[in-house]
């Protein structure tokens, strides 16, 4: 006889503290079967094999597999494409339900949408609940039911309707027993998957009380190192965004202001896909004609465009698979409005490199620094590289340490006049912008980005 089961399908929610999905699982009927699914479809698009991405959710498997071993159970790791490995798991256990957290990006949205019409055809519930948001798709929108297209009008909705209940952590760590008990078979290795590790430190959970509630003054200087270095583990669930809210509320309101900007890109993802597959918010932007120079592309890559604070960040992203928030923004302008570069191009460079992203913060990023996205900077702002490295790193600690050359008087000079650049970016925005009020608003396709 098969052993019944509900199942917790883990993905992007790593922990055990204060999981909602979890929660709900163990708070049922039947014993929970942990589970996680090493996805194919996702790994085998990752081309570099030491991605330290997929180190990292290795890492937490591990963490999460001592703590069920506490109470004799433990999380099923599998490798596989999720259709695969739920009609594997049909055979060997009588599933009366599948609880998952929800994800909102595209091929997330399509692959539970096969997984939950796949159960529901064999007769088993699948359930879904709010964890990565404070606000889900639906909780923040106009009086008409519509979706904001502005971050502040949304922002102070959202901290409008936001109340303790909303911040309240899921007492799992009470339920724990209810997991069901069995000894792990052998999990798939890193090795076995074709990836590797490089054994280096991830940054921890817990920032501290003293740079949360300093965040404000120093989170826009580079040199200080004084960001929360928490997008990872915002990403891959490791921290509760309600714990996070809560110590933001009450130490940092320009923290909090942050966690509701994703709350914002979220939302904007789910309403708007179309920004997730390539697509800018503002259609009339399609119609810039980027100059999409590979060899340049390919300096603004490498960190060798002249400009030592974008320099700086692209080396720094290179060597730590991180890069300073103020920075993020500095480089994607300079790729977009410097270079004329489709910020496509930047977008999935980002993608492949930062050990934080997210999709919809990244294209939310991406799309603002270009100016086609919801609330995006306007088209004629165009950042100054030289006066931003004045102002947020004005003794040189950022620069110098990731361009150490530049103390020897060898670097090169800029590749492109910033007030050229400037006039020739607000000339082709202009361009693009009249062709659009005399076209159809078709989608014109953007041209795809190099392979390094």
């Amino acid at each position: 006889m098969k052993p019944v089961v509900d199942i917790f399908w883990f993905r992007r929610d790593l922990r055990v503290k204060d999981n909602a999905g979890l929660y709900q699982a163990l708070k049922g009927q039947y014993p929970v079967l942990p589970l996680f699914v090493f996805d194919r479809n996702i790994l085998e698009g990752l081309e570099n094999k030491t991605d330290r991405r997929v180190e990292f959710i290795d890492q937490q498997l591990k963490l999460l597999q001592r703590q069920f071993a506490s109470v004799e159970s433990a999380i099923l790791i599998r490798y596989g494409t999720p259709t695969e490995i739920f009609s594997q798991l049909s055979e060997h256990y009588d599933i009366r339900a599948v609880l998952c957290n929800e994800d909102y990006e595209p091929y997330a949205r399509e692959r539970d949408r096969v997984i939950s019409d796949m159960m529901q055809a064999k007769g088993i519930p699948f359930h879904s609940f709010k964890d990565q948001v404070i606000f889900s798709r639906d909780e923040v929108l106009r009086g008409d039911g519509s979706p904001y297209t502005i971050f502040t009008p949304y922002s102070k909705k959202w901290l409008a309707l936001v109340r303790p209940f909303y911040l309240r952590a899921y007492p799992v760590e009470q339920y724990l027993s209810n997991l069901f008990k069995f000894k792990p078979p052998e999990s798939p290795s890193l090795k076995y998957m074709g990836f590797t590790s490089s054994g280096d430190p991830f940054p921890p959970e817990d920032p501290g009380e003293a740079l949360i509630r300093h965040y404000g003054k120093q989170r826009d200087y580079p040199g200080l190192d004084a960001t929360s270095h928490l997008g990872i583990h915002l990403r891959f669930g490791t921290i509760s965004i309600r714990q996070l809210a809560t110590e933001a509320a009450t130490l940092s309101p320009v923290l909090l202001n942050e966690l509701i900007w994703r709350d914002f890109y979220q939302m904007i993802l789910w309403h708007f896909p179309k920004v997730g597959k390539g697509r800018a918010f503002k259609p009339a932007y399609e119609y810039i004609n980027w100059r999409n120079n590979e060899k340049e592309f390919a300096k603004w890559c490498a960190g060798e465009t002249g400009y030592p604070m974008v320099d700086a960040g692209m080396r720094q992203l290179h060597e730590t698979g991180f890069m300073h928030n103020r920075v993020r923004m500095i480089t994607a302008s300079f790729l977009a409005k410097h270079l004329l570069i489709d910020w496509r191009w930047g977008e999935a460079y980002f993608a492949e490199k930062l050990l934080d992203y997210e999709l919809a913060s990244n294209n939310g990023g991406w799309q603002w620094a270009a100016g086609c996205g919801c609330d995006a900077a306007p088209y004629f702002r165009v950042f100054n590289p030289t006066l931003q490295q004045k102002k947020f790193d004005p003794d040189g600690t950022y620069v110098k340490r990731w361009v150490p050359e530049i103390a020897e008087m060898n670097y090169p000079q800029p590749m492109v006049e910033h007030v050229f650049a400037r006039n020739r970016a607000i000339a082709a925005y202009k361009k693009a912008l009249q062709t659009s009020s005399n076209t159809s608003t078709a989608f014109l396709p953007s041209s795809p980005r190099p392979r390094e």
